[in-house]
């Protein structure tokens, strides 16, 4: 399954479709906001191979500026490189260097204020934020390759592309890497497809933000891959999120969210699979995690309070250290069903690929680390090995009952590795 995700992977292509070399020579400098003052409503304008020089203000509808991979525009290090105050405005096959390296006044590659809009094929590079998309609807960001200042660290670097009550974007096809984050605030009706991000802080983080649909996209080697805070009504598939970094890495996480739906995901190689924090917010809103892949991970799910309502139901647990922890009582608030936990020690007597019994998780060995964080670090120890044993032959003290799944799937076939492959 892993080696076919990867292939999947290879055989799709993020960034420009096309090369994009800019233009080296600074000696003749060209002003672009000339040309830009000069045309009218609806022209078309290829840049002849040259470097050319911003901040540059775009107030004019419908233009088009082509670059054909041989042109690049640079700020200077002054502000934003391009500022798109009009509708329909097409930038392609730029090579957008060195905006201003102010947060507070989100000095980026391109701020987009208007609807309509497309950025494709573009290289944006040095600079703080990448594409900043203010208060702005229906606009296509396709196919750019966006990191952000070389010359700064993780924490203070911008953000790939950044949202702000902004609705029915969609994000296809872009790759960025060695930013930030890339954020989502207060907007609804995205979308974030075939996307890659990789060495990233958190590779989208979404806050306040509704309605959105995450499909198809690869995040490796970031600290988080997604996170949900304070939104509802997502729908996430088909995603491969892996290599999340650090103790508190995680695939995905989840804090005071709702009417979430997660499907047909990849969460492997990280701290933590899936991260849940008081979720759902509303108890009657519930999340759905189903046909999910959660592998060699520390955790599979890792439950921070007692929060009751979500549904688990035909997950893929195998070669995790732990399946599901629980930092409160218990995880069995949830709804489990039908899952498959590869640690499942039960028969299937009738054949029809349900345990006979329960699949039960209690915590022995596990239970200490409620009292001492650090003993995790000696997980896997022959010490610990030996208590674990013990714990479960004669337990001196009550294990923890953390979850039952009442019907377990025994064995996880070819059929049910194409349901976890049909993506939606």
């Amino acid at each position: 399954m892993l080696a076919l995700g990867a292939n999947a992977q290879e055989d799709r292509h993020f960034g420009p479709t096309q090369k994009v070399e800019g233009y080296a020579d600074r000696t003749n400098p060209i002003p672009l906001q000339k040309i830009i003052d000069e045309a009218s409503p609806g022209k078309y304008i290829k840049l002849e191979p040259g470097f050319y020089t911003g901040p540059v203000t775009i107030t004019k509808d419908a233009i088009s500026i082509d670059g054909e991979g041989k042109v690049t525009i640079s700020g200077l290090g002054e502000k934003s490189v391009i500022y798109l105050e009009a509708n329909n405005v097409s930038l392609k096959n730029l090579h957008i260097i060195e905006s201003g390296g102010s947060h507070d006044k989100i000095d980026c590659g391109v701020k987009i204020n208007g609807n309509y809009n497309v950025v494709s094929d573009c290289i944006i590079e040095e600079c703080l934020f990448g594409i900043d998309i203010f208060q702005a609807e229906h606009n296509l960001i396709l196919n750019n390759e966006i990191t952000s200042l070389s010359r700064r660290g993780m924490a203070l670097k911008g953000d790939a592309i950044r949202l702000w009550y902004s609705k029915n974007n969609l994000i296809k096809g872009n790759y960025w890497h060695n930013v930030r984050d890339m954020v989502v605030w207060y907007s609804s009706e995205n979308t974030f497809e075939a996307n890659k991000g990789v060495g990233n802080r958190y590779s989208i983080h979404f806050m306040y933000a509704h309605n959105n649909r995450i499909k198809d996209n690869y995040f490796y080697e970031n600290s988080v891959g997604v996170f949900l805070m304070y939104s509802e009504e997502t729908v996430m598939t088909g995603n491969t999120i892996m290599h999340s970094n650090g103790v508190s890495g995680m695939c995905l996480g989840m804090k005071e969210t709702s009417s979430n739906q997660i499907l047909h995901n990849r969460f492997i190689y990280s701290s933590e699979g899936i991260h849940v924090d008081v979720s759902p917010f509303v108890p009657e809103k519930i999340n759905t995690v189903m046909y999910n892949e959660i592998a060699f991970c520390g955790t599979g799910i890792f439950f921070h309070t007692n929060q009751e309502g979500n549904l688990y139901k035909y997950n893929y647990f195998h070669n995790n250290l732990v399946q599901v922890e629980a930092e409160g009582k218990t995880a069995n608030l949830n709804r489990w069903q039908n899952n498959y936990f590869d640690d499942y020690q039960g028969f299937d007597k009738d054949g029809d690929n349900e345990g006979d019994t329960p699949y039960t998780l209690f915590a022995y060995v596990e239970h200490l680390w409620t009292f001492d964080k650090d003993l995790k670090f000696f997980y896997g120890s022959p010490l610990l090995l030996v208590l674990d044993f013990l714990e479960r032959l004669a337990p001196f003290s009550e294990p923890k009952m953390v979850l039952r799944d009442k019907t377990p799937i025994f064995k996880w076939t070819k059929e049910l590795d194409d349901k976890l492959n049909d993506k939606l």
